[in-house]
């Protein structure tokens, strides 16, 4: 049961608006690509909003065969760094839900 003078044309209309903005929000971030870094842009991660990896450039100045621990440190951070631009858009795109009571 809904409170007295709740107006149900209002609240679906209300939630038929927040369901629209949630659309394009998560439109946006699946077209949107984030670009991570690390190791001054030595290497250099490409990311969907989605979290699929589309793109690895390693600059010959990153390869050291004596030292390929230190490669592979440099991929994560750059995949972490894509990944956590993903996520901080993804935060400031997404509609507050509050007004729903979400």
């Amino acid at each position: 049961m809904f409170p007295e003078g709740m107006d149900m044309g209002a609240l679906l209309e209300q939630a038929q608006a927040m369901q629209q903005q949630l659309q394009q929000a998560q439109d946006e971030l699946a077209n949107a690509t984030f670009v991570g870094t690390a190791g001054g842009g030595v290497v250099e991660a490409t990311m969907t909003g989605g979290g699929e990896l589309i793109g690895l450039v390693i600059k010959p100045e990153a390869v050291d065969l004596d030292d390929l621990e230190s490669l592979s440190d440099l991929v994560i951070a750059a995949v972490r760094d894509a990944s956590q631009q993903a996520v901080t858009r993804a935060q400031s795109v997404m509609p507050d839900l509050g007004g729903l009571g979400l």
